[in-house]
């Protein structure tokens, strides 16, 4: 006989069988938990922002977390002026480099268990050749003036950090070179190799340091079917047949720069230990009267995604490089309904099990709704990208990330619908599915603008049977049922049948909170037959985790 941490006895003679079939056990990567993103460095120094982000560790298993601005003149560690305040500026005779507020956020984050994936960027105001492109926040996404000086500050902070805490650890995080460098003149103003440039200049000072250092790019956004941006900038021309185009899940979508990247850094000999990029399922284009043109595409748009960036990696000449998809959620909008939605947390439940096995992360974009790229939110329920919203209140993906952290890292059965796992090291059986409904047509969530258009999506669908047989369990094991469907945990529909407030009342945020959390839950005992039968009818959108409960 054997016993989990819980207590619970399994018979070391009888396997598990499910169905009646005797399971044959593959591994599953909890590659939802690896990273998670949020908007950028310096909200990480407001106290909410740091609450959510504990029990997001603690809850959620997070184990990095990836944010922009590390560099942004709001944490203030590139200067060549003194800061006078009301009194005059006086420039400095040479840089100063500080690392005071970075350093809070930065020993916030380990002392919480986590680890920093690092975006290097944007580039101080002091150092832009052009500044204020992007944001709410004036990010300066361009060039430096001087690269000697850029190459010095990221020098400059890594031996900072490595001092701090140390090479051991520091081995450990990932450093992203830029975001979105192909958004010309958003998050770039230069060119294509202006980027692999930059990165050229950033890998070779990082490895300089210390050859164990992971570096990797070019951080690029989407897949896109044409070729806007094969050459040096985007050439919205090339995109004019994709945004006419009666059916774009026919077309050939492909990732952005990744070859050329590797090609350019092959012939220089440059080092590549990770590929990033984003896999949002959705695209933006321009038609020839320069009308924009949303495109969403189908839901398993990520899964192929994914397999074709996996089979270019393994044919360039950087085979091991390690895949990390830094920002991935249903749409790249902080004013996306869908976010707050059930449907959302449906969507991503199938989509993290679906594609397990085809990355080393998979980033969801982000944690929480503190977040500012346009400015904060209007309303508790304003699409944010968020698990949960800027008063803490969980939302369906919030739960829908509980869920999938309950699971083990074996694989006994995996269906369209869910799967059954075991943990490795305590042999607890558990269990996740989802009724995305057959009536979505192989159809993603989509983007909606308001709350009220997203709920048309709940009538869609209807009833999907759950029913397994899972053999070799101790008879008395209690496993716990929790299901989040429209009735149960739908914390946006609850806001919305209260009027949609958007400055809710103390007592209302308490309401709200209470509705997020009261999942649908019960209990199930294995008989004397040691089978635990599950039959249960899911609703539509529903997401059902299954458990063994602690004794």
């Amino acid at each position: 006989m054997s016993r989990d941490t819980f207590g619970t006895t399994f018979r070391a003679d009888s396997p598990f069988r499910i169905d009646g079939d005797l399971c044959e056990e593959s591994p599953l990567k909890h590659v939802w938990r690896e990273c998670v993103g949020a908007g950028r460095a310096n909200e990480a120094l407001r106290a909410d922002w740091q609450r959510q982000f504990a029990e997001a560790v603690d809850t959620l298993g997070f184990r990095y977390i990836r944010f922009h601005g590390v560099f942004h003149d709001d944490m203030f560690v590139y200067r060549e002026s003194y800061g006078g305040g009301f009194g005059p500026n006086k420039r400095l005779a040479s840089p100063v480099y500080t690392f005071s507020y970075v350093d809070k956020v930065f020993d916030f984050i380990l002392e919480c268990g986590a680890r920093p994936f690092v975006e290097l960027g944007f580039m101080p105001r002091e150092l832009a050749t052009v500044e204020e492109t992007v944001f709410w926040w004036g990010a300066h996404c361009s060039p430096p003036k001087d690269m000697a000086r850029w190459v010095e500050l990221v020098t400059r902070t890594v031996e900072h950090w490595i001092e701090r805490y140390g090479s051991a650890e520091v081995r450990e995080w990932r450093f992203e070179v830029w975001n979105e460098p192909n958004l010309v003149p958003h998050f770039w103003t230069g060119t294509k190799t202006e980027y692999f440039e930059l990165y050229a200049q950033t890998v070779t000072a990082i490895k300089e340091i210390d050859r164990e250092l992971k570096v990797g790019g070019p951080s690029t956004s989407v897949f896109v079917p044409d070729d806007r941006y094969k050459g040096e900038t985007e050439d919205r021309s090339a995109m004019h047949e994709t945004a006419v185009a009666t059916d774009v899940d026919t077309l050939d979508w492909r990732p952005v720069w990744i070859e050329d990247f590797f090609d350019w850094c092959a012939d220089r000999g440059l080092p590549v230990d990770f590929v990033s990029t984003h896999l949002y399922p959705t695209d933006f284009a321009f038609d020839s009267d320069g009308e924009g043109v949303q495109i969403a595409r189908y839901a398993d748009a990520t899964f192929d995604d994914l397999t074709l960036l996996r089979r270019l990696i393994a044919d360039s000449a950087y085979p091991g490089a390690e895949i990390h998809i830094t920002e991935w959620s249903s749409s790249p909008s902080s004013r996306d309904h869908i976010h707050d939605s059930l449907f959302a947390a449906t969507y991503i439940t199938r989509a993290y099990l679906t594609c397990a096995a085809l990355a080393d992360s998979i980033s969801y974009w982000t944690f929480t709704d503190v977040f500012e790229e346009g400015g904060a939110g209007i309303g508790p329920f304003h699409g944010g990208f968020g698990l949960v919203n800027e008063q803490g209140i969980h939302k369906p993906t919030f739960h829908a990330f509980a869920m999938l952290e309950r699971l083990g890292d074996r694989l006994l059965l995996e269906t369209s619908h869910g799967v059954i796992t075991r943990d490795s090291e305590t042999s607890a059986v558990s269990g996740l599915f989802f009724n995305y409904p057959d009536d979505m047509g192989g159809a993603s969530v989509g983007s909606c603008g308001s709350y009220r258009e997203a709920r048309a999506l709940a009538e869609l669908g209807s009833e999907r049977r759950i029913r397994h047989r899972i053999d070799g369990l101790q008879p008395g094991t209690t496993f716990m049922v929790e299901i989040m469907d429209v009735e149960h945990g739908n914390v946006a529909e609850a806001w919305y049948r209260m009027g949609s407030p958007i400055n809710p009342s103390r007592a209302e945020n308490a309401y709200l909170r209470d509705v997020a959390d009261s999942l649908l839950r019960y209990t199930l005992t294995v008989p004397d037959t040691g089978v635990l039968a599950l039959d249960i009818d899911l609703p539509p959108w529903a997401v059902m985790s299954v458990w063994q409960s602690a004794r």
